[in-house]
């Protein structure tokens, strides 16, 4: 593992993505343990791209038209119900006092699909993950694999981070019904947004 690998990976991971739109959300909504519960449902939500990358799964998406505009969709759709409950205060959206088990099952549900339904994932880490690991590695597999887990590890504190601070301004928010209104609107527009860019995506 190289410095290079880990700035590459932090910037990635900070810029503002569906991810991090979500963990926030849930932190503003349901305060804080909804947030690192909504974070390491993220981070789940990863494992499957970074294994499609390391076994070379990707390529079937890089390669395949239909395939990756059927993920693309599906994406899209999800997306695009996200922005529907967050009008209709369902989902982490939705503001309680607290969160329960079952409720900790649903962000966590929410927040891995979010992330599994975004093809671009698979073929980021498909080129991202090869480039740090050299020709003369004698065990790429399980090199890559090392990378992957420190990504996600990454990926979960930052996004911790990203959620707390949400849950930490909570109280200044749910206090407020028009600061919670357009709270709502806006993270509804976010989610159109992001499922707009999505759907422009070519693989």
């Amino acid at each position: 593992m190289t410095i290079e690998f880990l700035v590459t990976s932090l910037i990635v991971i900070v810029s503002p993505g569906t991810g991090v739109l979500y963990t926030l959300a849930a932190g503003l909504s349901r305060g804080a343990w909804a947030s690192v519960v909504a974070a390491f449902g993220c981070t789940l939500g990863i494992v499957p791209h970074m294994a499609a990358a390391i076994f070379g799964l990707a390529a079937l998406l890089h390669t395949s038209a239909l395939a990756f505009q059927a993920f693309k969709w599906l994406g899209v759709a999800y997306l695009i119900y996200m922005a529907w409950s967050a009008l209709r205060e369902r989902g982490a959206l939705r503001v309680e006092g607290g969160i329960g088990a079952r409720s900790a099952l649903n962000v966590t549900i929410e927040a891995i699909l979010i992330n599994i339904l975004n093809p671009k994932l698979s073929i980021f880490f498909f080129a991202f993950l090869p480039q740090f690991v050299s020709a003369d590695e004698p065990h790429p597999l399980a090199h890559m694999a090392g990378l992957s887990a420190v990504f996600m590890g990454l990926t979960f504190v930052v996004f911790v981070g990203y959620g707390l601070f949400a849950a930490a301004i909570r109280n200044h928010v749910i206090s407020r019904p028009g600061v919670l209104t357009w709270m709502r609107r806006t993270f509804a527009a976010a989610f159109v947004g992001l499922g707009v860019r999505l759907a422009m995506a070519e693989r």
